[in-house]
Parts: C-alpha cells; sequence; structure tokens
C-alpha cells in the first residue's frame, strides 16, 4: 500500500494514514482503506483496529486539489468512491477505534464518526464537518454518523455553520470521547480497544451492528439522486469559486 501503513500488534491492526503532510483523502487512499478494511473484517487473526495519522494530521479530509482538477465523470465515480467506502467503515463489525492525532476536519472527521470510539490529541487542533461553507452539501447518510453522536439537534446547528471544533470543545459536545496527551494517544486508544476484544466477539459485534442499524441503512442506501444534486452545485460557479479560493491558499503553504 502507498497511503497506509499497517501494524499487527498481538491481533490488534494499527492502522496508520500516511499520505504526504496532511493525509488529504484521494481515490488511491480511499480506495486502499476501504480494501484493507473488509480484509480485516474477515481475518480471523485479527480483533480490533485502531486508526490514526501523523505530524499533527489525522486526515484533512478530502483532497481537493485533485478533486477540483476531475472531470464530470471522474468526480462522480470518486463521489460514489467516497460514500461506498462510508457505508463499508460504518458497518465494520469489528472494534474500531480512532487515534486523532492532530487535524480532523471534514472528510477526517467522517472517518472518525464511523469508528465506535474517538480519543483525540490535545492542542490547537480542529475537528468537524466544515463542508457548507466550502459549498458542498453533505449527503443524508454523512448527517446521519454526525448526529448519531451529537444528537439531531446540535449535528444540525453545527452543520450548517460548518463548526470546527477544538479538542475541548468536541468533547463537550460529545463529537470525541476522550483527550489524551499526543504522545500518549497510541497507548489509550489501545487500552480501550482492548477492553472491547476482550469481551465476547459474537455478542458484541451483533450488539454493534443491532445499535448502527438505521445508521448502516442510511450509509448503504442509493444515494444516486441526492448525489446528482450534490455534484450539480460542486459544479456550480459559486462553488468553485470558492474552492479555487481554497486550492490557492493551500499551495501557498
Amino acid at each position: 500500500m502507498n497511503t497506509i501503513k499497517v501494524t499487527i500488534k498481538d491481533r490488534l491492526a494499527i492502522i496508520t494514514l500516511d499520505r504526504g503532510k496532511s493525509n488529504a483523502l484521494n481515490r488511491e487512499m480511499i480506495t486502499e482503506l476501504e480494501d484493507l478494511l473488509r480484509n480485516i473484517s474477515t481475518d480471523p487473526n485479527i480483533g480490533g483496529a485502531v486508526i490514526t495519522g501523523k505530524d499533527h494530521f489525522f486526515s484533512a479530509g478530502l483532497d481537493l486539489i485533485e478533486l477540483y482538477s476531475y472531470s464530470e465523470a471522474e468526480a462522480e465515480s470518486f463521489w460514489h468512491l467516497f460514500l461506498g467506502f462510508t457505508a463499508t467503515i460504518t458497518s465494520f463489525k469489528k472494534p474500531l477505534v480512532a487515534a486523532i492525532n492532530g487535524h480532523s476536519p471534514a472528510g477526517g472527521c467522517v472517518i472518525a464518526l464511523a469508528c465506535d470510539y474517538r480519543i483525540m490529541a490535545e492542542g490547537k487542533y480542529i475537528i468537524g464537518l466544515n463542508e457548507v461553507p466550502v459549498g458542498i452539501i453533505v449527503p443524508n447518510s454523512i448527517f446521519s454518523l454526525y448526529s448519531f453522536w451529537l444528537g439531531q439537534a446540535g449535528a444540525s446547528r453545527n452543520l450548517l455553520e460548518g463548526k470546527l471544533f477544538s479538542p475541548e470543545q468536541a468533547l463537550e459536545a460529545g463529537l470525541i470521547d476522550e483527550l489524551a496527551n499526543p504522545a500518549s494517544i497510541l497507548t489509550a486508544a489501545e487500552r480501550k480497544i482492548r477492553k472491547y476484544m476482550g469481551m465476547e466477539q459474537k455478542t458484541w459485534s451483533h450488539s454493534k451492528l443491532n445499535i448502527r442499524k438505521d445508521l448502516i441503512a442510511a450509509t448503504s442506501a442509493d444515494q444516486s439522486e441526492e448525489l446528482a444534486v450534490m455534484l450539480k452545485q460542486w459544479w456550480s460557479p459559486a462553488t468553485r469559486s470558492i474552492l479555487k479560493t481554497i486550492i490557492e491558499n493551500l499551495q501557498k503553504k
């Protein structure tokens, strides 16, 4: 794999996102991550997984620079891929913990939301769904993930203003479950997931899937009509202008 590193430690898979400076999600990275999760879900030698990032970034979200250059067909294909990946990670039947070591806006936040437990590093980091101010319509499946943890009212308010939380604010809102010193975040994540892995696994897994029944249905549903509306807005002059400005700022850094 080119964008992900995996370490197996006593039946635990530690998945490290490893693409460029900010772990921006592109087609290759999403494909590799989805394939890996599918393999882990059926591997009897692996009981659970921790997802983390590197160098102050869990993931900065979707790679807008790459996406901006896509043709209409490529963009449609990519969004189908991303929503399919969201369904895969949401329905992952084994324990899955996010060790959010740094910034995690937008698509990075989506990955974290699909996990069973989120531990975030203390520091000047951000997390949240900021798509609306960027000009991207958030699919119902992603809102379902957000509201699963924040509740409908909180998720609605925060989504519509594109709020990005500090780690402390995220903990208070229920977006994350625990804060940790950056140096010990993997230790904290392993401690939590080993607790899950120590339980009777069929019971744990079925309970997880039962709890997520509506969420799995929302992320697995045919979203073609909703995606068509989303893509129409993606190609609108207003959204393209916003994206162009964001990309220009990113390229200056």
